[in-house]
């Protein structure tokens, strides 16, 4: 045919050599193609990491803005640089047969750094940083900017580096492939890492149907199931995911995914393997799988960055609770008190007891640790707290009646508990609404020390919009290392009351769960 048609490329070494193979497997089938380099911001900008430059598609912005313009028809990517969404009006037109998928790692001398406890590895990439931390929690990382000829040069001029990885592709490519190296079978490549892609307008259906001649069916299902699993976690070059798939000869599709934190210390994987044919729900439920394990806490930490918290809890939260606030809020916890379970001597569950109160999972747990449940011999069992309940009663026996708070639990006995004395397993801390209301009306009380609780605060930097309150104990433990600022949110009503002796603006939760102090932070934030 006639047209010629022009290939858009980085300049850098190794974009000429993908623009290159692409240019050749074109002209074998026919067509005329020309060359036209192009020098993208990735390459201008290399005193800073990719994280840090602000924008997805560094490689890619600039040969995208080019096609636009009508400067050039096709555009060739290492595919793992190309944002996994499109600017609007460009298509992936071919993906090339896939080449190496692994990082390697180049080192210095021998691979004696890697048993020791320091040693200092070189790289870009927060994929690799986090796997390589992951594994080797001790070594430093630092940073690797510059096309692959550069950054080899400048493991070889840095006597205290150890190591650097690379692309196995890209050195392969330029067949510079150091003889001391080793490829990183054990990481998790880029998604779609090791493949070159190419594309078009949308509207240029003639080019379109050329780039199809070149196009690598495999590679093209393997690494559209890598990107996709990448985009439903809202991750680019500022998040280090991996992911890898291929089709072994059973004609299986095995993906392997995994999202980390930026330090390496947390770590959330995922394995799955579908017959060919049966793959096109692989990556949604991978990464629905990470998500659920905890990766949309991950992902919001990446969001956020260096923002400063706002809001402190003083309890350890969940995941699944942290993945419950608003976008607005940045959240830190801490277990603001720690419990201990005393020793209880055998002579208290002796004989049984007719009438138990048990105030808190503590007491449970603390009433479990010194005995059975069979040595748990009580006739009637008094509860606060629903979850308080439902363990009782899976793990000792059947309640006898629950309050959410421990006042109306109080005037329930009083009006309607059989007998004149009860024993109260409580901690050192415990408040005196229940012996006191119980007491006035002449019900005596045997008091069990089950669990000692230990206040426990951090000191909290800067200023916070609010804290969260789960008992009174967790307020006069913050107040010991922290000021009564902004908001206390609180979980129930004698949390609270403990609460407005020190702060100004005091809101209470309408249900006493963690949740539902967590969607009181929300409200805050609409």
């Amino acid at each position: 045919m006639s047209k010629i048609i022009r290939i858009g490329t980085r300049d850098s070494q190794l974009a000429m050599w993908q623009a290159k193979t692409v240019q050749s497997q074109l002209e074998h089938l026919g067509h005329k193609t020309v060359l036209v380099p192009i020098k993208s911001t990735g390459d201008l900008v290399l005193d800073k990491p990719l994280h840090e430059l602000g924008i997805t598609g560094v490689f890619t912005k600039t040969l995208d803005i080019a096609m636009l313009k009508g400067i050039i028809d096709i555009a060739v990517h290492s595919l793992k640089d190309v944002p996994t969404i499109l600017p609007k009006g460009i298509i992936q037109a071919a993906v090339l047969k896939r080449g190496n998928i692994n990082d390697t790692l180049v080192f210095k001398d021998n691979e004696e750094f890697l048993s020791a406890k320091d040693a200092i590895i070189a790289t870009g990439s927060l994929r690799r940083r986090a796997q390589w931390l992951n594994r080797y929690p001790t070594h430093t990382i630092v940073g690797l900017r510059g096309n692959v000829n550069s950054r080899l040069e400048k493991l070889e001029n840095n006597d205290d580096w150890d190591a650097a990885i690379f692309a196995g592709a890209g050195l392969g490519r330029l067949n510079i492939t150091p003889e001391n190296s080793i490829n990183l079978h054990w990481m998790v490549p880029a998604p779609a890492q090791g493949a070159i892609m190419i594309t078009a307008l949308e509207s240029d259906e003639e080019t379109r149907a050329i780039c199809t001649e070149i196009n690598d069916e495999v590679t093209q299902i393997c690494t559209t199931i890598e990107r996709e699993f990448l985009n439903r976690l809202e991750g680019g070059c500022t998040a280090p995911i991996g992911a890898i798939a291929y089709i072994n000869k059973e004609e299986e599709l095995n993906f392997k995914g995994i999202l980390l934190s930026t330090d390496g210390s947390k770590k959330i994987e995922v394995v799955k393997v579908v017959p060919l044919g049966n793959h096109h729900n692989v990556a949604e439920f991978c990464a629905d799988y990470i998500i659920g394990k905890g990766g949309k806490v991950l992902i919001d930490e990446l969001t956020q960055g260096d923002k400063i918290t706002n809001i402190y809890s003083t309890k350890q939260l969940t995941n699944d609770q942290k993945a419950m606030f608003h976008d607005d809020v940045v959240a830190e916890s801490n277990d603001d008190i720690k419990i201990n379970p005393n020793r209880l001597s055998k002579s208290v569950v002796r004989n049984e007891i007719e009438n138990v109160i048990i105030t808190s999972q503590n007491a449970v747990e603390s009433l479990l640790t010194n005995f059975s449940a069979v040595e748990l011999q009580f006739k009637n069992i008094y509860c606060v707290g629903r979850k308080t309940k439902r363990m009782v009663e899976k793990r000792i026996g059947k309640v006898k009646h629950y309050e959410q708070y421990a006042k109306d639990l109080a005037n329930h006995m009083v009006e309607f508990m059989d007998g004149a004395e009860v024993t109260y397993f409580c901690s050192n801390l415990r408040l005196d609404t229940i012996p006191d209301i119980l007491s006035e009306n002449n019900i005596k009380v045997n008091e069990v020390e089950a669990y000692e609780t230990k206040l426990d605060a951090k000191k909290v930097e800067g200023d916070l919009d609010g804290v969260m309150f789960y008992s009174p104990s967790t307020v006069q433990s913050f107040l010991q290392q922290n000021e009564a600022k902004g908001i206390a949110f609180c979980i129930g009503d004698t949390t609270a009351t403990e609460a407005k002796k020190y702060f100004k603006e005091v809101r209470v939760a309408k249900v006493p769960l963690v949740e539902s102090v967590v969607e009181l932070v929300n409200e805050f934030y609409k």
